[in-house]
Order: C-alpha cells, then sequence, then structure tokens
C-alpha cells in the first residue's frame, strides 16, 4: 500500500482565544499559520485547523463501547503505544478533565487499546488511542 500523506481536518471553535491556549499551552500542538478567523497545529504530523464558528451545532450522542459512553462526534489519531503513554501522563499533569479516563479498552482481546477522552472548550470531542498490536487496527 502507498504512504498517504498527512490528512486536513477542519473543526468549529466558538471562542478562537480559548481553542488558541487549549491547543497551543495545554497540547503542545506547534501552531502554524493563523488569521483572526483561524488557526493551523500540526496535530501529529497531520493539519488540524480551528475556525472560529460561533453557531451551536456540535451533537451530543453517546454510543457504549466497552461499557464506556463515547461521545459522537469525536476525532482524533492512533499514537504509537509510549506516545499515548507520556501524551496522558502529560494530560493528567496539566489536569485535564476527562470525559472518559485513560484506559485499556477490549484487554487481552482483538483490538486490544489504550484510549481516552475529553473535550476542548468549544465541546469538541477528542480521542487518542493506541493499539496494543498495531496490526489489530482493523481487525475484526
Amino acid at each position: 500500500m502507498r504512504k498517504v500523506p498527512p490528512f486536513h481536518l477542519a473543526i468549529p471553535v466558538k471562542d478562537l482565544k480559548s481553542a488558541r491556549e487549549f491547543y497551543t499551552d495545554i497540547l503542545h500542538f506547534k501552531e502554524g499559520r493563523s488569521s483572526d478567523h483561524w488557526v493551523d497545529y500540526d496535530f501529529f504530523g497531520h493539519q488540524l485547523v480551528i475556525h472560529l464558528d460561533q453557531n451551536e451545532h456540535l451533537a451530543s450522542t453517546k454510543n457504549p463501547v466497552d461499557g464506556k459512553n463515547v461521545p459522537v462526534p469525536h476525532f482524533g489519531v492512533v499514537l504509537p503505544w509510549d506516545i499515548f503513554q507520556s501524551f496522558a501522563d502529560q494530560l493528567k499533569q496539566k489536569e485535564i478533565e476527562f470525559e472518559i479516563e485513560p484506559y485499556t479498552r477490549f484487554k487481552g482481546r482483538t483490538g486490544e487499546q489504550m484510549t481516552m477522552f475529553f473535550f476542548d472548550p468549544s465541546g469538541n470531542a477528542l480521542e487518542f488511542k493506541a493499539f496494543k498490536d498495531p496490526d489489530q487496527l482493523f481487525a475484526s
């Protein structure tokens, strides 16, 4: 399979200042280009753009997965196991409020993974995960 370039994701934020503080100071994502209405970030090698949008349009659905209520919609990246653990530790030190604390999902089963969920100041749900065996990302 040929290597696919980084993805681009643009998300709405209600307040650019608080969102910028969250993504820059809490998550430590490197800021790229910006304007009065948007900011580019290096999102683990992918391009995340926060766009000012004060309209209310986020859903608050939750679906059960492995005994937890997973917020929908959500976005994030799959990280290597060690990077996930250090990122989770960094977030705990910053006293991030987790929707779902970092834990091992599907322990001892196909698709075993570490996962965590939290919200940005605008209510966008983020999930970060790491697979014990990366080859099981799409295993059934």
